[in-house]
């Protein structure tokens, strides 16, 4: 099983690791629990892609105070490799950050209304825990262009944020509403739009046009 190593820091661009205020040490080791043995890979469907959309206010603020995690170039397209063991992977970092971050909305947290970040205190909402998962998928060694925050609309119509997982067998999402690794259209949101997998900072809009909600906030 994989373990995670953060190293404490005073740079802005440091992620302080959610466990940070229980421990007083440089250096802090996770593991995440054990998820659900898989059998054979899963397969799903790919969602409709349509044209350049705007960009969440939340992103843009997040890439103005992590800067060095927004400011790359375009990437080429790279989707991952569905297999069983993979399937494990992506599947123990969701239950992982569900289980070991408190729900809060942003307002309660923050005293802004939408505000999108890490989890650094054990505290964030959707798109805090979407945010983390693909933090540390990525340092796992998994393709940033198959990690796209997507933003959606519940089944009440609010704004929700996921993380869409672009495999090679279709495309998953996670979500901190429940431990399951879904088929994206298995989840019963009505998706909007979500990040470009050519760049991070393009946003594209999925499936017919609709109003984006004006901020996530499960």
């Amino acid at each position: 099983m994989r373990e995670w190593r953060v190293r404490a820091s005073t740079s802005a661009m440091a992620l302080c690791l959610i466990a940070a205020p229980l421990v007083g040490v440089a250096a802090l080791t996770i593991s995440p629990a054990a998820g659900a043995e898989a059998g054979s890979p899963m397969v799903a469907s790919y969602a409709r892609l349509g044209g350049p959309t705007s960009v969440p206010y939340g992103w843009a603020e997040f890439c103005r105070r992590y800067a060095g995690e927004c400011d790359s170039g375009p990437l080429t397209p790279v989707d991952i490799n569905l297999t069983p063991k993979t399937i494990r992977e992506i599947g123990r970092v969701s239950q992982w950050v569900n289980a070991h971050v408190k729900p809060v909305s942003d307002m309660e947290h923050w005293g802004v209304i939408d505000q999108w970040d890490y989890p650094s205190d054990g505290k964030g909402d959707c798109e805090d825990y979407a945010l983390f998962k693909r933090k540390i998928l990525i340092e796992e060694g998994f393709p940033r262009q198959a990690l796209l925050m997507t933003v959606v609309k519940d089944e009440h119509n609010e704004g929700h944020s996921v993380l869409t997982i672009k495999t090679n067998s279709g495309e998953f999402v996670l979500d901190n509403m429940n431990d399951e690794v879904k088929p994206w259209n298995r989840t019963g949101y009505r998706f909007v739009k979500r990040q470009a997998q050519f760049d991070q900072n393009v946003w594209v809009q999925i499936g017919d046009p609709t109003a984006a909600p004006d901020y996530v906030s499960r």
